[in-house]
């Protein structure tokens, strides 16, 4: 029998670049640091005991769900978890920019109804490393999550997928865990 069409089997290797490498990994970067600013926000608060103030809690309202939805969503291989990550990291985005001009003093301080006032800084770094402040953290992370969220939209290249996605998802989630609670207990 002869083949009415043959088709080249190509056995060409292409290499990684930087942005594929993106596109194939947004989903774990954007759990990453959903996970570190989770983690990180509970050991300011449980370890450190540093009372959040209210706009603290509506970042927390906004970051705490997205590691639910971006474990879940590398779980299920869904690729279009970025219509629900998206929106909530967007919207830190606004609180923590807006939390940060005002502890930075660049916008007068609202009232805030909570036992700490919203413009209280709890990080004093002198220097060059002055702008670090809580919200500035925040800040990151939704960035972080947004820019790694409209990457995955508007990729190509499909994200990893499958066991190994879903195995390392588990070991950002516990390692991160392990790690936050580790230094809890050493302080």
């Amino acid at each position: 029998m002869e083949r009415a069409q043959s088709m080249p089997i190509t056995t060409a290797t292409t290499k990684l670049g930087l942005l594929d490498w993106l596109s194939l990994s947004c989903r774990h970067i954007a759990l990453l640091a959903a996970m570190i600013a989770t983690a990180g926000s509970l050991f300011f608060s449980e370890v450190l005991r540093w009372i959040p103030c209210e706009l603290c809690w509506y970042q927390r309202i906004l970051m705490y769900p997205l590691v639910v939805i971006l474990f879940v969503g590398i779980w299920r291989d869904d690729r279009k978890v970025y219509l629900y990550a998206l929106p909530l990291a967007l919207a830190g985005i606004a609180v923590s920019l807006y939390h940060y001009l005002m502890v930075m003093l660049i916008i007068p301080p609202a009232p805030c109804a909570g036992a700490v006032p919203c413009a209280f800084d709890y990080i004093n770094i002198p220097g060059a490393l002055s702008f670090v402040k809580i919200p500035f953290l925040a800040l990151v992370a939704f960035s972080i999550i947004s820019v790694m969220m409209a990457n995955l939209a508007l990729a190509e290249t499909p994200p990893a997928c499958g066991r190994p996605a879903r195995i390392t998802a588990t070991v950002i989630v516990i390692g991160a865990a392990a790690l936050f609670i580790g230094l809890g207990m050493m302080i």
